[in-house]
């Protein structure tokens, strides 16, 4: 429970410090006092929004500070653990708000983030304020009422949990197939492409081969010309070059015999000679391996027109272009496996939607179990709070609108909360037929049904404080004083501060404070004051008689404290 309140300089308190009690704690005043601003506090320590507005004029910062102890039973020690937050039954909370926009969170003097305390704020205390009849007003909160109160909130988190897998495992089925779709258009090209080049068949260095035999064909009888004149000239004619060295080399060899010095210009000719023959014989041979084939010439040069047109689609070179239908034929393997990984996410996706439809349908069988027991101790709450007469019911709203006939839950229908559509249906007069909570109900009747859901779900809940502001709005009288022995009951439950202008309410705290506005040094100060006993017989007279107190209003105020004692 919330044992100790600080705030300072927030909006028009200056320094406030309050001890809270067990049980029911009132706070009553004047209005405009600075009630609410006391629970604007709380709530920004919880984790609410903040602003500059809220800091006193004149100061840099506000700061609230709140001492909890709390039992071991609300589990939060695993989760203040997991958050590298120390816990030993006590929870200190500080957030500091400074005219920059900065904020400090300090969680047991651990700095912590707003995340994290907002996250903490609901585990701690739940805030009904004065317009909390508006939750009543939506339809799409009357799900998560039902749920809390039939234990539900685990197994709707649970299938949600398992929505937003589904959903995203759709969409990533969805990419995938578009990114198939993609494919499957660049694959008709790609194996265009891979049979264009498997047909052409190129390998490596085939082109530089192909280029030289085109210019042998096409210069080959140049070449033969040239090959056929140097044999003859050199070896063949009659006065060929080695017929002539022959002659010359015959000389020589007399002349050596004579002159001993040319031998080794006989020597040297005759190498010559032996390389002219070599020479000779190259021609005639280089000879028959011309080929003069214009046949052959054609298909050389479409041999080599069929690659250069590889070459300028796929790449410069032929190792370009091999690399080239590698790349394409590893783009239709990465379409394959594609295949497999949407062919396996389409199997865990019917698994999944299995399993949402089964826990969908044994949720919803569960609600509906619910509702009625809901129903049952609603219309008991509010026969105790003066609308006996109340009839009570939950509506639920089958798949596409077609009620309780429809079949079993479907996809289509799917939420994260499951296929149920509720609203709380309710017909405050005999004889009427039940209709639209939000459409009937009056401002004090949805206080009433709040209060009553409230006490319900007060015996399951797990806050330690609860915090009505202004719930009374619409009622007084003897209605007023059921609602604050309704109220008082529920701190058997919880910690309970309760903001009232009610005497029927106020009368029922334990605890009695007063919230003040003063004027000190031309500077507005709300200040709060822990009633005694007769201090808080005034602030009953107040309550019921206004500004004139009258001896007949303290009577009334003191038979009503002492009534409430018995």
């Amino acid at each position: 429970m919330l044992v100790h309140l600080v705030i300072t300089d927030f909006a028009i308190i200056k320094h406030l410090d309050l001890s809270l009690r067990e049980g029911l704690n009132i706070l009553s005043g004047e209005t405009g006092a600075g009630k609410s601003i006391i629970i604007n506090a709380i709530n920004l320590m919880l984790g609410g929004r903040s602003s500059a507005d809220l800091i006193r004029t004149g100061c840099s910062e506000a700061v609230v500070e709140g001492l909890f102890v709390l039992p071991d039973s609300l589990g939060l020690a695993e989760w203040l653990d997991e958050a590298g937050i120390p816990f030993d039954g006590e929870l200190l909370i500080k957030r500091t708000v400074s005219r920059e926009g900065r904020n400090r969170v300090f969680i047991n003097g651990s700095l912590a983030t707003l995340q994290t305390l907002s996250r903490l704020g609901p585990r701690l205390i739940s805030i009904s304020g004065q317009y909390a009849h508006q939750l009543l007003l939506r339809p799409e909160n009357h799900l998560y009422l039902l749920d809390s109160f039939s234990g539900l909130e685990d197994k709707r988190c649970e299938l949600g949990a398992l929505f937003d897998r589904h959903r995203s495992l759709k969409g990533e089925v969805a990419s995938l197939e578009a990114e198939i779709r993609q494919q499957k258009e660049r694959e008709e090209l790609a194996r265009f492409q891979i049979q264009e080049i498997e047909m052409a068949g190129p390998s490596l260095g085939e082109d530089d081969l192909l280029e030289e035999e085109r210019r042998r064909l096409q210069h080959a009888e140049e070449l033969l010309e040239i090959a056929a004149n140097g044999y003859q000239s050199l070896y063949e004619n009659e006065n060929s070059v080695l017929s002539s060295v022959a002659v010359c080399l015959k000389a020589l060899d007399k002349g050596s015999k004579i002159a001993p010095e040319l031998a080794s210009a006989k020597a040297s000719l005759a190498e010559i000679e032996a390389q002219i023959e070599d020479v000779s014989f190259t021609l005639r041979d280089f000879q028959k391996s011309i080929q003069v084939d214009p046949q052959r010439l054609n298909q050389v040069i479409e041999r080599l027109e069929l690659l250069n047109r590889l070459k300028r689609k796929y790449g410069p070179t032929i190792e370009d272009i091999l690399r080239f239908k590698d790349a394409q034929a590893s783009t239709m393997s990465h379409l394959e496996n594609t295949l497999h990984q949407i062919g396996q996410l389409k199997a865990e996706l019917e698994s999944l939607q299995t399993q949402l439809l089964q826990r969908a349908e044994t949720l919803s069988r569960k609600r509906r179990n619910g509702a009625e027991d809901f129903r049952r101790a609603v219309e008991a709450e509010l026969c105790q709070l003066h609308m006996k007469d109340t009839r009570f019911s939950v509506r639920f709203e089958g798949p596409q609108g077609k009620g309780d006939a429809a079949e079993g839950p479907c996809m289509a229908d799917m939420g994260p909360d499951g296929v149920d559509r509720i609203e709380f249906m309710m017909s405050p007069n005999p004889g009427e037929e039940l209709r639209p909570l939000s459409k009937i109900a009056s401002g004090g009747e949805l206080s009433r049904i709040m209060l009553a859901v409230r006490t319900i779900l007060s015996r399951t809940t797990s806050v330690e404080t609860v915090i009505f502001d202004e719930v009374d709005a619409g009622i007084s009288g003897a209605t007023a004083e059921v609602v604050g022995e309704k109220i008082a009951s529920l701190a058997a439950y919880h910690q309970i501060v309760c903001i009232t202008h009610l005497p029927q309410i106020a009368c029922q705290g334990s605890t009695h404070f007063v919230v003040r506005k003063e004027v000190i040094e031309g500077r507005t100060e709300a200040a709060i004051l822990e009633l005694e006993s007769d201090e808080r017989v005034k602030e009953i007279a107040r309550l019921l008689a206004g500004r004139a107190i009258t001896p007949r209003a303290l009577a009334h105020a003191r038979e009503m404290l002492e009534r409430e004692r018995v």
